[in-house]
């Protein structure tokens, strides 16, 4: 015998629609690329390279991690009423430039100052590699070095770089890292910045501006920071045990409630990127000091304008619950929210 159900079709509509639903809800990150047009498809490149995956703590959305606790104390630390500072611009020697390479460049020798936290050489130097702030920047400048082999999409990146008369270099250290996975370097074990993280995952660069929509956390410095790291840092770089302090991988946001519509559409786009990927304290330095890469298609003065915004529009944000391996970057994925409504990612949709 056949028994018929006493409900109606609509009954059934609507127990399957809260099935997809509850689904949809299940995978919140399949959910947010359907609503927002692919947005998180893909995550920032290099010369077609990956920047890292996309499930990348660099490459995640913060703006719905609860305020750390400890944010109050961390703005005032750094400087509430301090500026945000691009430093960046149009100069060639103002910024952290990029060099492609392929596989056949030259190998070159180099001796780190640091060679046990360093990846040992030889690194691919070519004769015209592009030195942060010039190559007359003082020796004992920061000097950083950055490399992508854009044919393995492998990144190199060297600090304190000089060259030698016989064609080696010397640095303060260096690294050597795959692209196309999240692996971290391992603990307690500094890089070419302080928090012993990448630099190029942080950079600001004004092709992604062109484009609309930069899709990463922005690297930041502070004048002092704690004897700590939060994850996804690897290393500290002070003797300070006030847990006042910032740690080196803290991550800050723009508050949601700031007003970024009176800014040019350049920099709106910066700012939405500060508020929906925010940013990471990687080195010990001037306070909320940005970096960039040089472009010559920068606006000086319009850049400047950012400086209109001081450290109180920030706040600290706990990405712990992010974490799910300690050697790796990658974000669980179960853990990562949707872009809630107001907050869409074409110009103008975030205020």
């Amino acid at each position: 015998m056949r028994y018929r159900s006493s409900r109606s079709p609509l009954v059934y509509y609507l127990i399957g629609f809260a099935i997809l639903i509850g689904f949809s809800l299940q995978t919140n990150n399949s959910l947010a690329q359907g609503i927002f047009g692919g947005a998180f498809d893909t995550g920032p490149n290099v010369a077609g390279c990956p920047v890292f995956t996309t499930n990348n703590i660099w490459n995640t959305p913060v703006i719905q991690l609860p305020k750390h606790v400890h944010s109050d104390d961390y703005v005032a630390r750094i400087g509430a009423s301090s500026p945000i500072h691009p430093n960046f611009g149009s100069t060639p020697d103002n910024g952290i430039p990029i060099t492609l390479i392929g596989p056949n460049t030259p190998q070159v020798p180099v001796t780190f100052t640091y060679a046990d936290d360093s990846d040992p050489g030889p690194y691919p130097i070519p004769p015209n590699v592009r030195i942060e702030g010039g190559s007359t920047a003082a020796p004992d400048s920061d000097r950083h070095m950055i490399l992508v082999d854009v044919v393995r999409c492998l990144l190199f990146e060297v600090g304190g770089a000089n060259p030698q008369p016989d064609g080696s270099w010397t640095a303060g250290a260096g690294i050597k890292m795959d692209l196309r996975n999240d692996s971290l370097r391992p603990e307690l074990k500094t890089s070419t910045d302080a928090a012993g993280l990448a630099v190029l995952p942080g950079l600001l660069r004004y092709e992604e501006v062109a484009q609309g929509e930069i899709r990463h956390a922005i690297r930041f410095t502070a004048p002092q920071t704690q004897r700590a790291y939060l994850w996804p840092a690897r290393h500290y770089a002070s003797s300070i045990t006030d847990e006042t302090y910032a740690p080196m991988g803290t991550r800050f946001r723009l508050k949601a409630n700031f007003n970024i519509s009176g800014f040019s559409r350049n920099n709106q786009i910066i700012l939405r990127a500060l508020k929906i990927y925010g940013m990471i304290l990687a080195d010990n330095g001037s306070p909320w000091f940005l970096t960039g890469k040089p472009d010559p298609r920068w606006n000086d003065n319009d850049l400047h304008q950012l400086q209109q915004i001081s450290g109180s529009a920030f706040e600290a944000v706990d990405e712990s619950a992010l974490q799910m391996i300690p050697d790796s970057a990658r974000a669980d994925p179960t853990r990562v929210v949707s872009l809630p409504g107001g907050f869409g990612l074409g110009l103008g949709l975030i205020r």
